[in-house]
């Protein structure tokens, strides 16, 4: 009667143990993923550094365009071949040997920001028949004529530029020599560049000496609107496109380390020369970014004054543009030559010690 007891008792126990697991375990497991979308989101948030945004009015330009131009009533002042329509700001028109900009009058103090790039490039010239592009500036020097998508040469602070004509393609071929297929790029192509006042940008091969980074971005012509995204954040450098037409922004480049002073200009700037197009701005709007800091990181920001445009590892990011930009070949016999030398270092390595061994050893006879 004992053992029957037992063997009910510990049928019980196991009934009991499974239903424990059956109603315990669902409940575990719910708990489960709720801690890690919990986890995920904060981790989320954390990256995005709990961003929120406000609109700058003073920094935008929009439709109506009222008073743009004129003395003392607008935020905005136009140079050059620029001027306002009902529809855009036409930094130059279709018509060969014209530069523009639009700049703004306002010094902009903000440490993060973020803008956003409503533009239109388009004309009557067909496939590499066209240029030359324009820019977006972030600059310690305003309203000044020059080689660079219509600003001077030599700036100070932040460009980034919509280049539609490859000069450098059209003087390799007219060398007679190719590229090879890892270093061709198809125009136009979105390149950002940070000067300090001594850099110059090298139109004959198209700013890649000094580029940041970039993406080819099929710009001209299009129905649908084109819109380009410029953000720094954390001396974080991203920049990126919509001009499919989905309204989804598509990553360009994005770039730590880079250091932009307080109290520079923006602007918008575009030249033609031989080859032409309509390059219009139909709105900038820039928006302030407020991004939670640490009282440590304020006081490493307060200490750290930034007076000078710079980007920190800019040698280490030149020489990973240069791999990137190597052949398979080249690839290839430089990883073959570079483990034969250490195959060759390691052969002497042993000799030498096989003398000092030897010789050590009849020290002791």
């Amino acid at each position: 009667m004992a053992s029957v007891n037992s063997s009910r008792l510990r049928r019980s126990d196991s009934l009991f143990d499974v239903m424990f697991r059956r109603n315990i375990m669902p409940h575990k497991l719910f708990f489960l993923s709720t801690c890690l979308f919990l986890f995920a989101g904060s981790c989320f948030s954390d990256d995005d550094h709990e961003m929120e945004e406000f609109l700058k009015r003073e920094f935008s330009l929009s439709k109506p365009y009222q008073g743009v131009g004129s003395l003392g009533s607008s935020h905005w002042e136009l140079m050059g071949d620029a001027m306002v329509t009902t529809d855009q700001v036409r930094l130059t028109p279709d018509m060969q040997s014209r530069q523009g900009a639009v700049w703004s009058r306002i010094p902009c103090h903000l440490k993060d920001w973020e803008m956003q790039v409503h533009f239109k490039v388009h004309g009557q010239g067909k496939k590499n028949l066209n240029g030359d592009g324009l820019a977006i500036w972030y600059t310690k020097e305003r309203m000044q004529k020059g080689p660079v998508f219509g600003n001077m040469d030599n700036f100070t602070g932040l460009g980034v530029f919509v280049d539609t004509y490859p000069n450098e393609e059209k003087h390799i071929e007219a060398q007679k020599k190719r590229y090879t297929p890892r270093t061709q790029r198809i125009f136009p192509y979105v390149i950002a560049m940070v000067g300090n006042g001594s850099i110059s940008y090298d139109h004959e091969r198209d700013g890649r000496p000094t580029e940041l980074g970039g993406c080819n971005a099929m710009v001209r012509n299009l129905k649908h609107d084109t819109f380009l995204f410029i953000r720094y954040v954390r001396r974080r450098l991203t920049v990126m496109i919509d001009i499919d037409g989905q309204h989804e922004w598509r990553d360009c480049l994005d770039i730590p380390g880079v250091r932009l002073p307080l109290g520079y200009y923006f602007g918008a700037s575009a030249i033609t020369g031989d080859l032409s197009d309509n390059h219009d701005i139909i709105s900038l709007k820039l928006y302030q970014l407020t991004v939670l800091r640490s009282k440590k990181e304020e006081e490493e920001e307060e200490q750290d004054v930034i007076t000078i445009p710079s980007v920190e590892n800019m040698e280490l990011l030149r020489l990973v543009q240069s791999e990137e930009g190597m052949s398979g070949i080249a690839i290839f016999f430089t990883v073959l030559f570079s483990m034969l030398g250490c195959i060759f270092l390691i052969v002497i390595g042993m000799v030498v010690y096989s003398q000092w061994n030897e010789s050590r050893r009849k020290r002791f006879y």
